[in-house]
């Protein structure tokens, strides 16, 4: 969307624009173990999937391995795209669209939080911590949706580490 505003000093317009902001989010998932949470550190407070913002540059592949280390301290491997997840009111703090991927840890017990998680821990998609913020909980049951095979992952493009 785009709007003029004007300049304080000159009083010339300035276009802004008022766009989704780019996240993503990864379900890292171990059989035996289950799925990654996080309780999160920071506002909205309470339980989710590992994630954050896409930064200037960064595909969102790249950003969500980043994001899974920074928060997790594992190193993922992407399997499939679960899907685009964007209504407007999914984050209470501004409209942002994610793009969520599925992976596994290549080192499980490797879990640490990090970052802006407060915890991290594999829990069982029956027994998951309360409260789930964000979409997550719906983003959960789409994962669920495939495990049960009524819904597939999609391609994931490669990326490159770093």
């Amino acid at each position: 969307m785009e709007r003029t505003i004007h300049c304080p000093h000159c009083g010339g317009g300035i276009v802004q624009y008022a766009n989704p902001v780019p996240t993503t989010d990864v379900i890292i998932y171990d059989p035996e173990r289950g799925v990654v949470i996080v309780r999160r550190r920071n506002e909205p407070h309470g339980y989710a999937l590992p994630g954050g913002f896409v930064d200037e540059g960064e595909s969102v592949e790249a950003a969500a391995v980043r994001e899974a280390r920074e928060e997790t301290s594992l190193e993922v491997r992407l399997t499939g795209l679960l899907g685009v997840y964007s209504r407007p009111d999914r984050d209470p703090r501004s409209h942002t669209l994610s793009v969520v991927f599925v992976g596994r840890a290549l080192h499980p017990d490797a879990l640490r939080a990090g970052d802006d998680a407060a915890e991290a821990a594999f829990y069982s998609l029956d027994a998951l911590p309360s409260p789930i913020v964000f979409d997550h909980a719906d983003i959960l049951q789409d994962f669920r949706e495939v495990l049960a095979g009524r819904r597939s992952l999609a391609h994931v493009q490669p990326h490159e580490c770093g």
